[in-house]
């Protein structure tokens, strides 16, 4: 298993499951939540992982502007540096956090669509068993 843990967020290959998990430890400055993703970017371009766990439960949600940062930018970034993967982001968030993520995500997608060769697929769960069976399916 290849690690990291900054201050704020452990980040985890899993070979088996092919899965990079991002667990972040406590709520983060805006700089803090990029840093974290670009961080976990780096470990998925070497281990070439486009599925991702990424666990909010502690951190609790991003700002809105931190949130469309994710939907719009990073994930246009993602694609371009993993253009041959099928690409998914997972949340990992408490039932509440859950229906605002799919609120802003409806939003973002409605004023910001992404050219159709960038997909990334956005999901949240509640239970981490459901996120990992959608990343282990098939796309």
């Amino acid at each position: 298993m290849h690690t990291l843990d900054l201050d704020y967020v452990r980040l985890a290959y899993r070979s088996d499951l092919h899965v990079l998990f991002l667990r972040w430890t406590r709520p983060v400055s805006s700089a803090e939540h990029q840093e974290g993703y670009q961080a976990a970017l780096s470990l998925a371009r070497q281990m070439q992982v486009g599925h991702w766990l990424i666990d909010l439960r502690t951190r609790g949600l991003a700002s809105a502007e931190d949130f469309r940062w994710v939907m719009v930018d990073f994930r246009l970034t993602l694609a371009a540096a993993l253009p041959d993967l099928d690409r998914r982001l997972a949340y990992f968030v408490t039932p509440y956090h859950a229906m605002l993520i799919q609120e802003r995500q409806r939003e973002i997608e409605a004023t910001n669509p992404l050219p159709a060769h960038t997909p990334t697929a956005v999901q949240a769960f509640t239970e981490e068993r459901f996120a990992q069976q959608w990343l282990a399916a098939k796309p």
